[in-house]
Parts: C-alpha cells; sequence; structure tokens
C-alpha cells in the first residue's frame, strides 16, 4: 500500500489540485485587500455582465404612470424649429394640467431670454429717434402682458404643478454669478440627524446653469444631470447633488416629491465610514425609500429599448388632442429629436433620450424596483463563488479527463452567471461577478497549464515503464488517455500467456555466449514484437520462457481473441524465421504455449524501491502448467476451458483433456485450438471422429473409441492420438475403478518420454 501511495502521489495524482488550491487562496487575499473599493476595470466589466442580463430579460411593463409630452420630428416639422417662443410652452403646459395631469416637469433649461418675444424686438427700438407719440405707443406696448413670452411661460408654470430644470456645472469655469443659487422648495432632512450636510459623499457642483428669472417662477426646480459612466452609458442617476454645501434634489426627486403630494426629502445617511465621506443609504420620500449608492445615485431598472414609456407628440396636446391620456400622471416635457441632442447610451440602446431616462428612475421608484446594490451581500456571494466555484474546477480538472474538466469549467461559469440572474437580478440587486469570474478563469488556466506539465510527465512514465514491454499503440493509448491506466493492485479478468522453446537446455550447450546472447536476442524480439502488435503486454523474460498479458494494463474486451491470434502468429513467425537459423547451423526449434483466461491480480508488485507490474493468480499458474502440457499431449498450443468459452465460435478447437493440476479443487478442460474461422470439411470430420472416440473413452467404452483412434492414428500420426491409445491399452489390462472421472490428475503435467507411435505402451499411472 506505501509503495502505491507513493507511485500515485507522484505520478498519477499531480499536485493540480494543490495549485488551484493555492490560486484560490491568493484570490481571496487579494479580495481582502480591495476592500469595498472596486477598481475601474471590475466596475467596467461588471456593467458588461449586467448589461447582458437587460438584454436576457428583455423589456417589461411600466406603472403606465408616466407620459412623455415629446418635442419630436412631428412636431418640428409642423410648428416650426426650436427653439419655439414660450408662449407655445406656456400653452402646452396649461393645455397638459387643464387634462388633469398630476405634476409636469422640463426637461430642458431656458437659460437665456426668448429672442423670438415681441417685448424684445420693442426694447431694441427705444434705441431708435422717436416722435413723442411714437415714443408713448411704444411704451404703452412695452409694459402689455401678452408681448413678453419669458413673463407669459412664468405665470403658466408659476399657475400650476410644474418643476423646472436647469444644469449643474461639476468644474468652476471662473463665471458663477451671484444669482446662480437653484431654490427648490424641499426641506432636507437628514437621518440620523446628528450629521450635517458636509458628512455626505454626495456628487459635487461648482455652479448651476439656471433659467431665466421671467421664467423662474415654478413652485420648484430639480437639475437634469444625468451622469454616464466610462464607457459613456447611463447606469446611474444622481437623485441629489452638492453644491456649496448644500444638497440639491434631481427633476425626477422632485417630481415625485410634488406628485405625492411632499413638503419633505429624507437622506438616510450610512453609520458605517468607508471613505472619507459617509455614505447614503437612500433617499425618502414619506413612506416610499429609493435604494441608492454611497453619492446618492440611483441604480436604474431601464425598462426596454426607447418607446417603452408612452410618447405622445406636443403638437397634438397643443391641438387638443389625446389629452385624457395624461390624466393623474407624472409629465415630462422633453425631446426625443435627435437634432436637439438629448440622447443618452442606455444598455438598450446606444441612442436613448434623455427624458425616458428621468421617466424610468420615477417609474422605478413608484414600483419600488430601483436597483439596490449592498456591499457585504457582494462580498458574500464573491467569497462563496471563487471557493466552491474554483475548488469544483479544480477538482474537474485535476481528477477528470481534459474534455470533462472543461466542458464542467464552463457550466460552472454558466450556472454563476445564470444564478447572479436569477437570484439577484431578476430581484432587483446587483451583485458583480467580474472577480470571482476572473478568479474562475485563473484557476481554470492555472490547472490546465499544470495538467499539461503534469500529463508530459506522466507520459514520460508511461512510456518509459511500458514503452519497452506493451504495443506502440497500446503506450499511444496511455499516453492519450492516462487515466485508463491502474497501477494499484487489482482483480481483473485477463488473458496469460507463457511460451518456451523445447530442449533449451540441449541447445544452448551447443553456442558460445555470444552466439546464445544473438540467438535469443533474435528470438525474443520477434515473439516480442507479435505479442505487442496484438495489444499485449510482455511481462518478463525467463530464460526462454515469454509471460505477456491482454487487457492491462489497458482494458481490452477482446483480450482473448487477441491472446489466442497472438500464439497463433507466434508459430508462424518461429517457422518464418526457422530456415535462418537452419543455415546457421542451429537445430530446429519448436515452442510450447500456454494461455489461460481469468481472474487476476495485476499491478505493481515488489519492493518500495523495485517493483513489475505483472499479474499474480491461481489462474497465472494455470497457464504456466498449460504451456509445459504441450510436451505431453504432442501440440504446440493449449488452452482453457475459460480461454475457449472467452473465444467463442471465433477459433475452431478440439478437445484435449481434462485434468486437475495442482492448486485446483476441480477438473479443467483443456483444448487445442486448430485455427480462426471455419475449417474445412476433411479436419471438421477428423476432429468430429476425434471427440467422438474421447467421449466414448470417458463413458468407459474403450472398444468402440479404441477402434475410432486407431483409424485416425493410421490416418495421421498425431501424438494425441496415441496417448489415448496409451491409455486405452493400459485400462484393458487394468480396467479404472469405479470412482474414475476420466481426469487426469497430474501435479505439474509432466511430459513423458516421447513413445513410439507404432508400438503403444502402457501409460503410466
Amino acid at each position: 500500500m506505501r509503495l502505491t501511495n507513493s507511485l500515485l502521489s507522484s505520478v498519477l495524482r499531480p499536485s493540480s489540485f494543490k495549485i488551484g488550491c493555492l490560486v484560490i487562496l491568493i484570490s481571496c487575499l487579494l479580495f481582502y485587500a480591495l476592500g469595498t473599493k472596486k477598481t475601474t476595470i471590475l466596475v467596467s466589466l461588471d456593467n458588461q455582465i449586467t448589461d447582458v442580463m437587460f438584454h436576457w430579460r428583455g423589456p417589461v411593463p411600466t406603472t403606465g404612470s408616466v407620459v412623455i409630452v415629446d418635442i419630436d420630428e412631428q412636431s418640428l416639422e409642423q410648428l416650426g424649429q426650436w427653439p419655439w417662443p414660450r408662449n407655445l410652452l406656456a400653452r402646452l403646459v396649461e393645455n397638459i394640467h387643464a387634462s388633469g395631469a398630476r405634476i409636469v416637469g422640463f426637461d430642458m433649461v431656458f437659460s437665456e431670454a426668448d429672442n423670438t418675444s415681441p417685448k424684445k424686438y420693442l426694447d431694441s427700438l427705444t434705441e431708435l429717434p422717436l416722435s413723442a407719440a411714437l415714443q408713448q405707443e411704444l411704451t404703452r406696448l412695452q409694459t402689455a402682458e401678452d408681448i413678453d413670452h419669458d413673463l407669459i411661460l412664468g405665470r403658466a408654470v408659476a399657475a400650476n404643478p410644474t418643476v423646472l430644470g436647469y444644469i449643474f456645472r461639476p468644474i468652476d469655469e471662473g463665471v458663477k454669478k451671484t444669482r446662480g443659487r437653484p431654490f427648490p422648495s424641499a426641506t432636507i432632512r437628514l437621518d440620523p440627524s446628528s450629521y450635517s450636510y458636509e458628512d455626505l459623499a454626495i456628487i459635487p457642483a461648482s455652479r448651476a446653469i439656471l433659467n431665466v428669472e421671467d421664467v423662474a417662477t415654478a413652485e420648484t426646480e430639480g437639475f437634469l444631470n444625468v451622469l454616464p459612466d466610462a464607457s459613456g452609458t447611463v447606469r446611474k442617476v444622481p437623485l441629489l447633488m452638492t453644491m456649496d454645501g448644500i444638497p440639491y434634489p434631481s427633476l425626477a426627486l422632485e417630481l415625485l416629491r410634488l406628485g405625492l403630494g411632499l413638503s419633505e426629502i429624507d437622506i438616510h445617511v450610512s453609520r458605517e465610514v468607508r471613505t472619507a465621506k459617509r455614505g447614503i443609504l437612500g433617499v425618502g420620500l414619506g413612506q416610499l425609500v429609493i435604494p441608492t449608492d454611497d453619492q446618492g445615485q440611483v441604480t436604474v431598472n431601464f425598462r426596454g429599448p426607447v418607446g417603452t414609456f408612452p410618447y405622445i407628440p406636443a403638437v397634438d396636446i397643443l391641438n387638443g388632442q389625446r389629452l385624457e391620456e395624461l390624466r393623474d400622471k407624472y409629465i415630462i416635457i422633453g425631446t426625443s429629436a435627435a437634432a436637439l441632442f438629448d440622447l443618452r447610451a442606455t444598455p438598450f440602446s446606444s441612442v436613448f433620450p434623455g427624458v425616458e431616462v428621468h421617466a424610468t428612475v420615477i417609474d422605478n421608484a413608484l414600483s419600488g424596483d430601483a436597483f439596490r446594490y449592498d456591499v457585504y451581500t457582494e462580498i458574500g456571494v464573491t467569497y462563496l463563488l471563487i471557493v466552491i466555484g474554483g475548488l469544483l474546477i479544480t477538482a474537474l480538472l485535476s481528477y477528470t479527463s481534459p474534455l470533462l474538466g472543461g466542458s464542467g469549467g464552463l457550466l460552472v461559469i454558466g450556472a454563476m452567471v445564470l444564478a447572479n440572474y436569477h437570484f439577484f437580478f431578476l430581484r432587483n440587486q446587483v451583485v458583480g461577478l467580474t472577480f470571482p469570474l476572473l478568479t474562475i478563469a485563473a484557476v481554470f488556466l492555472v490547472v490546465t497549464l499544470c495538467n499539461y506539465y503534469f500529463e508530459g510527465r506522466k507520459k514520460t512514465f508511461i512510456l518509459g515503464a511500458f514503452g519497452h514491454y506493451v504495443a506502440p499503440q497500446v503506450v499511444n493509448q496511455l499516453m492519450k488517455s492516462p487515466d485508463k491506466l491502474s497501477l494499484v493492485g487489482e482483480q481483473k479478468n485477463l488473458t496469460i500467456l507463457f511460451s518456451d522453446i523445447r530442449g533449451f537446455t540441449s541447445i544452448s550447450e551447443k553456442m558460445d555466449s555470444q552466439q546464445l546472447s544473438a540467438f535469443m536476442n533474435e528470438y525474443l524480439t520477434a515473439m516480442s514484437t507479435v505479442i505487442m502488435e496484438h495489444n499485449g503486454t510482455v511481462d518478463k523474460f525467463i530464460g526462454d520462457a515469454i509471460m505477456a498479458i491482454w487487457g492491462a494494463p489497458l482494458d481490452d474486451a477482446q483480450h482473448a481473441a487477441n491472446g489466442l491470434r497472438a500464439a497463433f502468429r507466434m508459430m508462424d513467425k518461429l517457422r518464418e524465421i526457422q530456415p535462418r537459423w537452419t543455415a546457421r547451423g542451429l537445430p530446429a526449434l519448436n515452442i510450447g504455449i500456454g494461455l489461460n483466461t481469468g481472474l487476476m491480480n495485476v499491478g505493481n508488485f515488489g519492493s518500495e524501491h523495485r517493483f513489475d507490474y505483472t499479474v499474480m493468480g491461481d489462474n497465472v499458474n494455470l497457464a504456466s502448467r498449460l504451456e509445459g502440457a504441450n510436451k505431453n499431449y504432442g501440440t504446440n498450443i493449449i488452452i482453457s476451458e475459460f480461454t475457449r468459452q472467452a473465444v467463442g465460435d471465433r477459433f475452431f478447437c478440439r478437445f484435449i483433456d481434462r485434468v486437475q493440476v495442482k492448486g485446483k479443487d476441480r477438473p479443467v478442460d483443456i483444448y487445442e485450438p486448430l485455427l480462426e474461422g471455419t475449417p474445412d470439411a476433411s479436419l471438421r470430420q477428423e476432429v468430429e471422429a476425434y471427440e467422438q472416440a474421447v467421449k466414448l473413452y470417458q463413458t468407459r467404452q474403450f472398444s468402440e473409441a479404441h477402434a475410432i483412434l486407431a483409424r485416425l492414428y493410421q490416418q495421421n500420426e498425431q501424438r494425441l492420438y496415441s496417448l489415448y491409445l496409451e491409455r486405452i491399452a493400459a485400462f484393458s489390462e487394468t480396467p479404472p475403478p469405479a470412482t474414475w472421472e476420466a481426469i487426469e490428475r497430474r501435479q505439474n503435467l509432466p511430459s513423458p518420454s516421447t513413445p513410439d507411435p507404432a508400438a503403444p505402451t502402457r501409460l503410466e499411472k
């Protein structure tokens, strides 16, 4: 056992698994070192995986609470190019509110006065030299209420629940104005109240691009900033930004607040300090809490591609059409026209109207399905996937075939992604997969490379251990599939062959050492080549004897047939090379071959420092006895009944005898294989007559058996026929006892001296 374990650990069980475990440990330590901060590349790859999951999920229904009044191509074609006169926008707002809309918001900024306003033109006339009458008329016109489009729009938004938009600039360009501060109407509270605004990790801004004073009369304002990530794709939208240390709400957040009839916004602050500032857990509107990241950004759960929300052309609203579709809805006035450049990239589309991003944020908040992100959930999932997934792939790659290991690795990776999709993404939770996937890829690569290295060592071992006494094709199969090789002692059904040169002692005495060496090398090379050509394993050479195995180390379903074919070919080979030896003055050779099939112990046997791959057991001994029995029966090849049964009808054999050898409790029928395939008619008739005589002999009908055998011997003088004639002659003088079972009981089946066929002698008992 110690020998086997040593061999397995050094050759067949490489350290790939241990190296894979080391990679897993290093990955865990690296992830621990990263802490709660992820690198840009990890975030980017996580986002790409999330984008794929959006496409897997496909579009989902909206709440139906948000409608977009669209300044689209159709509206621009009918009403003229942008910007439109603001009195037209004022009429648009009035028509929307007249329809019973809940709240209206502008996804645009009126940062400059309306150049189409008549007042703008009249003001320019004051620089001209006018008569007193004209000057008086000009003054009257300038004070008229309906000539200032900005004031008209300002009165419209002030009279109805409206949210105006503005833009934050993150960088101070040195143009900050005195009146550069937005005035949202919300009261912002912190939870816990012990913190201050300066403690928050909200995204800061330098200045704001605001609406002109005449327009900025709405109840509240909200910023329009939508911040794409490094890839230019919008995935998060800030609900809050700070300027001069004060937090301000977004357009979507203010639309929600006014639409819900609330006056306060709660900022839920994390009690844990992960950076220099405190992160935000979420933004509350009464009972509604919108989860955010530390900076107050909501991760948008996009509903689908462009057009998922209902769009109504602005021209239809101005014409008094489709107003019933606006009742009790959150209305955002924006544009999908490409010429107005309010287009973004999202996971669903590279060209996505910005107004629909705001609509999606509102819809997420109303349905409560905005994406959540919990860093500790991600940490736990990451460690779990690294350890379990890594160990599983390491085990598959280390202890299974490359195909199964590779397929298993792909299945593990696919299972990780699908599990994330079903258990997190579809439940509106974002959990990054990139780090565990990269770890799995690293484990896969490292273990595969180690397997390649150890595979080379394994193949070198196999080539060195079996290359000299196993067929090249068997070695190639073992090198391609080392998992088929078992060096552990085990019981297997095998076929064993023994062969021996007859009278080798007297032959060797006629040669000097060099001649004997050359002769033996030539003979053993020829015979071992035949064995290996028939998928056999040359177990060992014992002087002039050869021991060979079929069915190990590589499994062979046809081991008995291949062994018998090799025996036939060995006899043919001997006849081929015999003339060369005769020409050199060497005596004619004859060999005996014995084959047996059965359960045997096969594996590496020996000492801890020196061992051989061989077989042991009674069935091995039987094959050796059968080889020696050829001298007794005058045959060259004898097989046991077990080999005869294994080869079936593919080989034509004749029964030889029923013998009981040392170590066996029951007698064994032995056969002489004559050929593979179907015999000719004369051979079949001769064998049938012989086997009929044997049956008569076994049933004590000696006279009838003698008549048949004498005729056969007269036609073909074979030692086998004379042997049975000798036995019958002996029984004619001394009949066998009543307990006689026609069994030849010999300890080692020794060969008697060759008899004179013409004068059969009495068989020695």
